[in-house]
C-alpha cells in the first residue's frame, strides 16, 4: 500500500489527508518512464562505446586475423615479383639474346588493365582499400608470369630450332685426316688440270685412296644420289634445311639412296675418281640458299685448332685442281 501524506490545516487546526490528483498522477508516471527510457537509453550507449560484447570481439579478432593474413599474402607477392624479377632479367639479358630475340620491353611486362574497374566490387568496406591494392598486386603478378611464361615458350622453340640448326649445318670435314694424302686443292681460282687453264673452283679436292670412306657432315635428307650431273660422276648432294646443301663428288660408290635421311657422320659413300677427274679424291661443296660458298668456313665439328690452321693454309695456295 501506498503511503498516506497529511498536512496541517491552520484554519481547522487539524491535519487533513493529502488528496493527489489524477492528472498530476499520470504526469509523474510519464516523467518517470521517459527519465527511465532516457536513462536507459544513455547506458545503452555508453556501454556501447566503452563495453564490447562477445560478438564485437570475436569480429575483431576475426578483422584483425584476416589484416595479418593479408600482410602475409603481400609479403609473399613482394617474394614472388623478386623471384619473377630474377627469371625476367635472365630471360631478356642471356635466354632471348642467345637465341636472337628482342628482349621484352618492362612496360610490356608490367602492363596494368585498362578499360572497366575490376574492382568495383571491394569497394565500400573499412578494409576496401587493403583489399583493392593486394588484388591489383595479384593481378599484376599473374599478367608478368604469363608474359613470362609465353617467353619462355617461346625460347625452348628456338633453342629446339637452335638445336636442329646446329646439327644441320655441314659442320665437319667429309673424309677424316687418317685417311687423307693431302688436301689438293681449295675454294678458289685454280689450274684446271685438264685445260690448263686458270678458273674458278667452287669446292674442296681432297686426296684420298679409291674406297675411302666419305661421311655426312650434317643431319639431312639425301636429295640425290645419282651421276646425272655433268662432271661430278657418281655423287651425293643432301639438303640440310635452313638453306644449305652439301654435295659430295667422284664416289667410288654410294650407301644411301635418294630421300634417306642421314645424320652427321653417317657413312654415306667412297671416294673415287668417277666423272671429270683426274684421280682418285672426293670434290667437297657446301651450297647457301643456291649460291655456293667456301666449305672451310664449317670445319668446326671435328678439327682441332692447329688442324684448321694447316688445312687453311693449304686450301689457300693457288694450285692445280683435281676435276
Amino acid at each position: 500500500m501506498s503511503k498516506v501524506k497529511y498536512y496541517y490545516d491552520p484554519e481547522t487546526l487539524s491535519y487533513r489527508k493529502i488528496e493527489r490528483k489524477k492528472g498530476k498522477t499520470l504526469t509523474y508516471g510519464f516523467i518517470f518512464l521517459l527519465a527511465s527510457a532516457l536513462f536507459g537509453f544513455l547506458f545503452v550507449f555508453i556501454a556501447s562505446q566503452f563495453v564490447e560484447s562477445p560478438r564485437e570481439r570475436a569480429l575483431k579478432r576475426e578483422l584483425s586475423n584476416l589484416q595479418l593474413q593479408f600482410d602475409l599474402l603481400n609479403k609473399r607477392i613482394d617474394n614472388a615479383f623478386a623471384a619473377l624479377e630474377s627469371v625476367e632479367e635472365r630471360d631478356n639479358s642471356i635466354y632471348r639474346l642467345y637465341f636472337e630475340a628482342n628482349p621484352i620491353p618492362e612496360e610490356q611486362r608490367r602492363a596494368g588493365f585498362g578499360g572497366i574497374n575490376r574492382y568495383k566490387k571491394y569497394e565500400g568496406y573499412d578494409n576496401s582499400q587493403l583489399i583493392i591494392e593486394s588484388n591489383k598486386r595479384l593481378d599484376k603478378l599473374q599478367k608478368a608470369i604469363v608474359v613470362q611464361s609465353r617467353s619462355l615458350d617461346e625460347i625452348a622453340i628456338l633453342a629446339e630450332d637452335k638445336e636442329q640448326f646446329l646439327s644441320a649445318i655441314p659442320a665437319i670435314q667429309p673424309v677424316r685426316n687418317k685417311d687423307l694424302k693431302h688436301m689438293a686443292s681449295g675454294y678458289g681460282y685454280r689450274t684446271d688440270p685438264f685445260t690448263k687453264v686458270r678458273k674458278f673452283h667452287f669446292g674442296m679436292d681432297f686426296t684420298a685412296p679409291r674406297g675411302t670412306p666419305v661421311y655426312a657432315s650434317g643431319d639431312g635428307v639425301v636429295t640425290r644420289a645419282d651421276s646425272n650431273s655433268s662432271g661430278y660422276g657418281k655423287h651425293i648432294r643432301i639438303d640440310h634445311g635452313y638453306g644449305y646443301i652439301s654435295l659430295y663428288a667422284h664416289l667410288y660408290k654410294y650407301n644411301v639412296r635418294a630421300n634417306q635421311k642421314v645424320k652427321r657422320g653417317d657413312l654415306i659413300g667412297y671416294v673415287g675418281s668417277t666423272g671429270r677427274s683426274e684421280a682418285p679424291h672426293l670434290h667437297y661443296e657446301v651450297f647457301k640458299d643456291g649460291e655456293r660458298i667456301n666449305p672451310i668456313n664449317f670445319y668446326y665439328g671435328n678439327l682441332s685448332a692447329e688442324e684448321y690452321a694447316r688445312l687453311l693454309e693449304k686450301a689457300s695456295l693457288e694450285n692445280q685442281s683435281l676435276d
